[in-house]
């Protein structure tokens, strides 16, 4: 049995000396890549200036889809935030996906809207739409509200919008998430400037836990207090500074957030809009939207823009959190399998070759070598003697090679954007990054195993409630 084992060890620490070395450079690569965009996307900001876009007759309109179940509470706040973003042209599309409350009631009622006839195209299927409402108020005119049978999903509700809109690009978010006052300028810039069909764009999201929100308008942006929260606000900056901007500069990008994302409405509906039996609804759309666009041997661009554009709350709660986590790695390989005629196939080029395979190799397959790799440490250290002390170092470098990744991510955040009022927030976080490997690490990678392990044995996954606990009000 010692013989067997030392054999397959041999195999197994030549393994792991290539597949190491080559996710350590390709970290390497993507911080390069990283920070190169964010400092040529900072460069030429400048160079046409968003208040030349504002003033202009000639931008192209944008619709705002967000879907509302049982929103009552804050959809008055919510969408009046929506409304007052700045942009020419714009419509704000709320979805009532068959709220059970009073939702619907209330934006009647706040908005002075009355049941219209609108001519309702489902180019994408959804569940029933039993009608849209405009208001009779003038200074509501770009507000549309359409009243839907639910459909269990946010891509259903979602669909019905795109349906709905009247504009060529349209935003998808949640009606609960806080948007920047110039979002939609941000996103929809590269879309009139490249000489490259632009067919999707997304921003940084940043947890909104903790902050203060007065009448749907953000006021002032804290250091989340909660645990959760607080290692969710460093994976954010790592995943959209330092991961997508860098896939974004080599255009391979394979997700825009389902919280914030503006897209080429002619591409969503050609490729039929979201899947309401998606898991992970946004890369499966992505997925879809570049295959088309290969399919059609057309040139593109999906770009990321490394600005802050939207907070959004996040799961405060374990429960809450390992349900969203457990979906999202049943979403990755719901998507990766479903779309797996694309991998190593030159027909798709860059996704083929590059998007498709990282997330394969780098995302799916960790969580999986992380779990083996720590059993295969404790076998060698009891059956082969192997030094501890040697084991030591080799975690301890892989660590150190953690913390540079972590503190590099949080060190182009604060350059660039800036958001932490005090130094103490800033110490907060990378603590958090200190303390990350021992504490949160294993709870994500025992989500993704056991999501993967819901998903190869078939089980029903219920999304539930987010049981959100609201912003902090600002007294008037």
């Amino acid at each position: 049995m010692v013989d067997y084992f030392k054999i397959f060890m041999e195999y197994y620490e030549w393994f792991i000396f290539f597949y190491s070395s080559a996710y350590l450079s390709l970290y390497v690569l993507m911080g390069l890549l990283a920070f190169l965009a964010i400092k040529d996307y900072n460069n030429n900001k400048y160079f046409f200036k968003d208040d030349i876009f504002v003033k202009s007759n000639h931008v192209t309109g944008v619709s705002i889809v967000a879907p509302a179940f049982n929103e009552a509470l804050n959809i008055v706040h919510n969408v009046r935030s929506l409304m007052n973003l700045n942009y020419p042209k714009f419509e704000v599309v709320i979805v009532n996906d068959g709220s059970t409350d009073d939702t619907l009631q209330k934006l009647i009622d706040e908005f002075e809207l009355v049941k219209v006839d609108f001519f309702y195209e489902a180019k994408i299927e959804t569940r029933l739409v039993r009608g849209h409402y405009k208001s009779t108020n003038p200074v509501y005119s770009h507000l549309l509200v359409v009243d839907k049978e639910n459909g269990k999903s946010k891509a259903d509700a979602s669909n019905a919008g795109i349906n709905s809109a009247k504009y060529p690009l349209f935003i998808c978010t949640d009606v609960d998430c806080i948007l920047r006052n110039d979002t939609i300028m941000k996103l929809a810039k590269p879309f009139m400037e490249s000489k490259t069909r632009v067919i999707a764009t997304g921003g940084a999201l940043r947890p909104s836990n903790s902050c203060t929100v007065k009448d749907g308008f953000l006021v002032d942006v804290q250091f989340p207090d909660n645990w959760w929260a607080s290692f969710q606000e460093l994976e954010y900056i790592r995943a959209f500074l330092f991961g997508r901007m860098a896939w974004g500069q080599i255009n391979a990008l394979l997700l825009v957030s389902g919280g914030l994302g503006m897209f080429d409405r002619e591409i969503v509906i050609q490729v039929g809009g979201y899947w309401h039996k998606s898991l992970g609804e946004d890369m499966d759309l992505i997925s879809r939207m570049r295959k088309y666009m290969h399919d059609q041997g057309e040139k593109f661009k999906i770009l990321y823009i490394p600005e802050t554009l939207c907070w959004t709350e996040v799961p405060s709660t374990k429960a809450v959190l390992l349900r969203q986590r457990v979906r999202w790695a049943r979403g990755l390989i719901q998507t990766l399998n479903l779309h797996k005629g694309m991998f190593f196939n030159p027909k798709y080029g860059i996704t083929g070759f590059v998007s498709m395979p990282y997330f394969f190799f780098f995302e799916f397959i960790v969580p999986i070598l992380e779990v083996f790799g720590l059993l295969v440490i404790i076998f060698s250290i009891f059956i082969l003697g192997v030094n501890v002390v040697a084991v030591l170092k080799l975690i301890l470098a892989v660590y150190l090679f953690y913390l540079i990744i972590t503190i590099s991510s949080v060190l182009l955040d604060e350059m660039f954007n800036k958001y932490y009022r005090t130094r103490m927030d800033l110490f907060k976080l990378i603590l958090k990054g200190v303390i990350e490997p021992f504490t949160y690490h294993p709870f994500v990678v025992y989500a993704a195993i056991k999501g993967y392990w819901h998903y190869f044995a078939n089980k029903e996954q219920k999304w539930g409630n987010m049981q959100r606990t609201g912003f902090q009000t600002k007294k008037k």
